[in-house]
């Protein structure tokens, strides 16, 4: 039915571009436009507060469902079927996590940024430099996933194959990126995630039909049609393909599973989405739309995913660039040819750029907010354009340090490479915001202990995993010093972060109790919640 013969030749490289290239033209007149209103921080960082809960949810699933949803799961799912959707059952179901403990309390306690809900009842300037440091570390993981996406995708489309070829892509990538973020700020960067939301459900949803369609709308059709195409036969209808040769990659697993759950809940551009909201009831509404179009997608996933097994055949994915990233484009151009393969690439495209604005827009208030005005100038900041002028020459150096990133990790697998950011923000940030919310005696010692640990165990334990080196999937697979067997370190560090802050908070003498119960009240009513966002 499809031959590795015709590759991607199929592929038209002057069409893919077009497509693409009006995509970018409409969202920069987007971007545009909304810039127009971007004076004040409260503008640049939480879009003047202006977007309804429907709004900022479809906007989020803009945000979240990056290259590794689309990408990285549908690839997944195609060469390890079962043991690849539990990608998408754990981003969806961190969902959960978020709704119920983190959205409401954080619109109704912080303003702008992570630091501004942990400076509330601690000292500010070492908690905020702290929070920084860990918001700048997950962006940094999470763009490196987006990049090699970019690389992967251009490879495909453009028949790029050539190392320095495909560094060029990312390079451009990220010029138009920082564009979008010094441009349009955050209401620019929510315009295009809500576009680029639209684009990528319908495209998903006109596959999915398009693939049960071609076997009479029966799943079991298509999923036994899966079997038969695949080498590894029933294997992939069953737990254990990836994740089940050894007792090792069963942990491995469990780490994993543990590091989607809870680090959605811990993810700086996901909390700062919660501030673009007037109240925290449109926050919470706006993670009930989030649910509903994450889940829908993901479910679209799995038809996609079996589909491509069925369709394209496992073995042509492994082989063709970009290996298991390539599925769904291969999918596109084996249901549709070039003009639905084209219109795929663009809107993959387009998920990359809007989630690298996000990401650069949240390090970068960061940065600018909590380090520059709050830790350097100690709040006292003249120019009232200072700290966002800030906030856009940050953006352009973590741009470039994404550019960089990106290149050198261009054939990993993208939903892999996005486990790893779950797994620092959630054992660099969520214990700490949990403890912050949730526990009286919680102080600024046990904060710093929580979130340097948990990002130093982390960090530690990714660069001595056999992700970084010791098989030839390492990102260093010439070398070997690993010494720490699982590929997620979730497992360790998310207990082990739970663990410091608990210490820290024990050993010191400070006592914020008073601050708590100000807080507590704050972040259940929402009590001078608007005051603060007025500063």
């Amino acid at each position: 039915m499809y031959h590795l013969a015709q590759g991607l030749q199929g592929s038209n490289p002057l069409l893919n571009i077009g497509i693409f290239a009006a995509f970018v033209v409409v969202t920069l007149v987007v971007v545009l436009r909304a810039s127009r209103n971007t004076r004040s921080a409260a503008d640049y960082y939480a879009g003047g507060r202006a977007f309804s809960g429907p709004q900022n949810g479809i906007a989020i699933a803009g945000d979240y469902l990056s290259a590794a949803s689309f990408l990285g799961i549908v690839g997944a799912i195609a060469l390890y079927g079962y043991d690849g959707f539990l990608y998408s059952i754990g981003f969806l179901v961190a969902w959960l996590v978020a709704l119920l403990l983190v959205a409401e309390l954080l619109r109704n306690t912080g303003k702008y940024t992570m630091g501004d809900v942990l400076a509330f009842r601690m000292r500010q300037r070492p908690v905020r430099a702290a929070a920084a440091t860990s918001t700048l570390m997950v962006s940094f993981f999470y763009l490196l996933a987006q990049m090699a996406g970019a690389g992967v995708l251009v490879s495909l489309l453009l028949g790029v194959s050539s190392g320095s070829g495909q560094a060029l892509v990312i390079a451009i990538v990220g010029v138009i990126m920082i564009v979008y973020v010094l441009v349009g700020g955050m209401k620019g960067t929510t315009w295009v995630q809500i576009i680029k939301a639209v684009l990528l459900i319908s495209g998903a949803a006109v596959m999915t039909v398009w693939t049960l369609g071609l076997y009479g709308f029966d799943f079991s059709g298509l999923l036994q049609a899966a079997v038969d195409r695949a080498s590894s036969g029933e294997k992939l209808l069953n737990p254990g393909a990836k994740y089940g040769k050894s007792e090792t990659s069963k942990l491995d697993f469990l780490s994993l599973g543990i590091a989607l759950v809870l680090g959605t809940a811990g993810l700086p551009h996901v909390l700062m989405r919660f501030y673009t909201v007037p109240t925290a009831k449109e926050a919470r509404r706006s993670v009930v739309w989030a649910i509903w179009l994450i889940g829908l997608f993901y479910l679209f996933s799995l038809v996609l995913g079996y589909g491509a097994a069925a369709i394209v055949g496992p073995e042509t994915i492994k082989n063709a660039p970009g290996s298991s990233n390539s599925a769904a484009p291969l999918l596109a151009q084996a249901l549709g040819g070039p003009l639905l393969l084209g219109f795929i690439a663009a809107v993959a495209f387009a998920t990359i750029l809007a989630v690298v604005a996000g990401l650069t827009i949240t390090a970068s208030a960061s940065f600018a907010h909590d380090i520059y005005a709050n830790v350097i100038k100690r709040g006292k900041v003249e120019d009232k354009d200072a700290e966002v002028r800030v906030a856009r020459i940050t953006a352009v150096v973590i741009g470039a340090v994404a550019i960089v990133g990106g290149i050198l990790a261009r054939n990993q697998n993208v939903a892999f490479l996005v486990a790893l950011a779950f797994a620092v923000a959630a054992s660099a940030n969520l214990p700490t915001i949990l403890y912050s919310l949730f526990w009286k005696r919680f102080n600024t010692s046990g904060a710093l202990w929580s979130i340097y640990g948990g990002l130093v165990t982390t960090v530690v334990l990714i660069v001595f995993s056999p992700a970084v080196s010791g098989t030839e999937d390492s990102m260093l697979p010439n070398v070997d010093f690993h010494w720490f067997p699982l590929q997620n370190p979730g497992l360790v560090s998310i207990p082990a972060a739970f663990f410091f802050g608990w210490l820290g908070t024990v050993l010191s003498k400070e006592h914020l109790e008073d601050k708590y119960a100000e807080m507590e009240v704050r972040s259940l009513t929402g009590a001078g919640a608007e005051k603060a966002s007025a500063h």
